[in-house]
């Protein structure tokens, strides 16, 4: 018994040569098993869009497939073992074939170095003048020596006495990834939902989602008192686990089926998120998610998570 599924090729950033179509096609097809039709290969231009980010052009390579020594997850380790020679330029992804369908579909996703091409913590301790107390924390944090949650109220006690509109200031500052306008768009028009999570904080990402039309958004929210940042958060932290809970949530409030739900980020803060969701997206991410994401994205357009959904 055969299993079907949609491939989905979208070239790296880094690539210095790049694949055609014929070559994409022969690399699959050598691949044990492995049975491509309906393959198309296209080009996106380059994404100028004001308060976002300068977007590369890229190529995203589509087809129908089919998998007959196993499941989808058998695939993609037939698939993940391909040099990357030989796929020239492309990450490679397996797709389940029913993420293309017209189905209401649930898009959840990170917020910093996602959504944004920022980490607020770090913009709002550089005008506090903590940035170096910030970077120490951050570098323990990812050595292992702190939790998220620990790590996340250290960094924030460093912005004690700071003035409240400089919440306002990052937050009218911050730029888009490119082609998150257009990738919100794309799904709210469709008829699916768009959320965001993240480790940051309600004051900056309020605005945010405000102008976006977010269908939900949650975060830190950071304590202020007499006009000025106090150093603490206020109620629960956004850890991993509320990540993955906010995701569980929502799904169940929109009527979402698990089955049509993407996740995208890029740290291992959002594992446990892509891990609940039916494809869970590395976005340009680190070692720790993108060894354990279902799907690559290793390009600056974030638009290009439309083609996952057949959008």
């Amino acid at each position: 018994m055969s299993t079907s599924f949609n491939i989905v090729a979208i070239s790296r950033a880094d690539a210095p040569v790049l694949a055609s179509e014929e070559q994409i096609f022969e690399t699959l097809s050598a691949v044990p098993g492995l049975e491509i039709s309906a393959g198309l290969l296209m080009e996106v231009p380059e994404s100028f869009v004001e308060g976002e980010v300068h977007g590369p052009s890229y190529r995203v390579y589509s087809a129908a497939a089919e998998y007959s020594q196993g499941t989808l997850e058998d695939a993609r380790g037939s698939v993940g073992l391909l040099n990357p020679a030989d796929t020239l330029g492309f990450d490679v992804n397996i797709v389940p074939a029913h993420l293309a369908e017209d189905e209401k579909k649930l898009l959840i996703m990170d917020v910093d170095s996602t959504l944004i091409q920022a980490e607020v913590i770090d913009e709002l301790a550089l005008v506090a003048g903590s940035g170096e107390q910030v970077a120490d924390v951050t570098a323990r944090a990812m050595a292992g020596e702190l939790d998220f949650e620990t790590s996340l109220r250290e960094r924030v006690a460093t912005l004690e006495g700071l003035d409240e509109s400089a919440l306002t200031g990052v937050a009218s500052s911050v730029r888009f990834s490119a082609g998150a306008q257009k990738l919100v768009e794309v799904f709210l028009k469709a008829g699916h939902e768009v959320c965001v999570v993240s480790g940051g904080f309600v004051q900056v990402l309020s605005p945010i989602a405000g102008k976006l039309n977010l269908s939900k958004a949650r975060a830190n929210l950071l304590e202020v008192a007499d006009g000025r940042l106090t150093g603490g958060v206020t109620g629960e932290v956004v850890t991993a686990e509320i990540k993955r809970d906010s995701l569980k949530e929502w799904a169940k409030e929109f009527d979402v089926k698990k089955q049509q739900v993407i996740a995208v980020g890029d740290g291992a803060n959002d594992i446990l998120m892509l891990n609940e969701a039916e494809l869970g997206i590395a976005f340009n991410a680190k070692p720790a998610l993108a060894e354990v994401a279902d799907a690559q994205l290793n390009l600056m357009r974030l638009d290009a998570v439309r083609h996952f959904a057949g959008l």
